[in-house]
């Protein structure tokens, strides 16, 4: 069943979809000394905010997510009182600040705001379901892919793909002690990276059965694996099986892609593992797809990753401009075979995008869309 994608929004650290794309293409990051949480605790020093400076507050990626559910379901014209409307939450971290702040500032927490479900009924009032599922850093593709299935077995009319998240001090105490160093920035596919920062943020999209003229912009497929390998290191074989199956779905073949976003975190095992696999997928594939990336100008956004990813990969795809991998300078050996974006914006003529979103225990998903450029 061909599906479309008829509405989107997200915020993160450089502002909404049209000002991220903006400042990608410029090269701009969001980088940020770190606020709410003492850096010499946890052995970080900056981060990708999304809030302007000043107190923090309670229940912030739910703030940003409703934001987003508003926009994409406007965007979409969904009404509630005529269509069958679910939302499909991904999320690394949930509310999990809040318990924070509770156990260590003894801040009241509401437990039935951790998940996300009262903070998008209040954006979309008559939304039928709400459901929150934590699958790491690859959630809001899982999300999607969720949503592609409600809407194929036609157990929806409309279905909110959505990611949020934001910050924690134990997440970041996590990253920080990873290495002896701390990350000054994230620079993806880069020789002297030396590891992720994270960012905050949120994105919505809205999947809905294609109309039959077909739709500005199409989800081909949706691809996932869970490889359960290891706690945190990736397996080739495990983001093989996740591409493999978003072709399967999407019945497309590499050399139909000419764009990819790559998950790209800055860390010393997924980028030259995630590099690897791209270069045997696309080995035959001439000359091979652009790829770029974008947490070194947003940070690592956890479980919204894979959804923002998805959001540039379509502007980049309608206006023919490939952003840079920002803080990408020196590329690995592993990447040789790619054609990295770097320094300047590319032009392109593609109108399939590859997006991926891996995470923690091997819970990986890639998805394909493709985009029809108004002439």
């Amino acid at each position: 069943m061909p599906l479309a994608i008829t509405g989107s929004a997200m915020r993160t650290s450089l502002g909404d979809t049209a000002e991220t794309y903006k400042a990608l293409l410029a090269g701009e990051s969001g980088r940020q000394p770190l606020r709410y949480v003492a850096p010499e605790g946890v052995n970080v020093r900056h981060g990708y905010h999304v809030d302007a400076a000043g107190p923090e507050q309670p229940y912030r990626a739910s703030a940003w997510l409703a934001e987003c559910v508003a926009a994409a379901a406007r965007e979409a014209g969904l009404d509630c009182a005529r269509q069958r409307v679910v939302a499909i939450v991904g999320t690394g971290l949930r509310e999990l600040r809040a318990v924070e702040r509770w156990r260590a500032d003894g801040q009241p927490v509401d437990l039935d705001a951790l998940h996300f479900g009262a903070a998008v009924r209040a954006a979309l009032p008559g939304v039928e379901e709400v459901i929150t599922v934590s699958n790491a850093c690859s959630a809001s593709t899982h999300a999607l892919a969720l949503a592609a299935d409600l809407i194929e077995l036609d157990e929806a009319d409309a279905v909110l793909a959505c990611g949020a998240d934001a910050m924690t001090e134990s997440m970041l105490a996590m990253i920080g002690r990873v290495g002896d160093e701390s990350s000054d920035a994230v620079r993806p596919f880069d020789a002297d990276r030396k590891g992720v920062l994270l960012g905050d943020g949120a994105v919505a999209v809205v999947v809905q059965r294609a109309p039959e003229n077909g739709a500005p912009v199409r989800l081909r497929g949706v691809g996932m694996s869970c490889d359960a390998y290891h706690e945190t290191a990736p397996d080739p074989d495990g983001l093989r099986a996740a591409m493999t199956d978003a072709y399967r779905r999407a019945g497309l073949r590499p050399d139909d892609v000419g764009l990819v976003l790559a998950h790209g975190t800055g860390t010393a095992l997924n980028d030259p593992t995630e590099a690897g696999v791209l270069a045997g997928l696309f080995a035959d594939a001439e000359p091979g797809p652009l790829v770029t990336g974008i947490k070194g100008a947003i940070g690592h956004t956890s479980g919204s990753a894979g959804l923002m990813s998805l959001l540039v990969a379509v502007e980049a795809l309608r206006h023919g401009q490939v952003p840079p991998v920002v803080g990408l300078r020196t590329p690995i050996a592993e990447a040789a075979p790619l054609n990295l974006v770097v320094g300047e914006p590319v032009g392109t003529d593609a109108r399939v995008a590859q997006v991926n979103a891996f995470g923690f225990g091997g819970v990986n998903a890639v998805c394909l869309v493709e985009v029809r450029r108004e002439r």
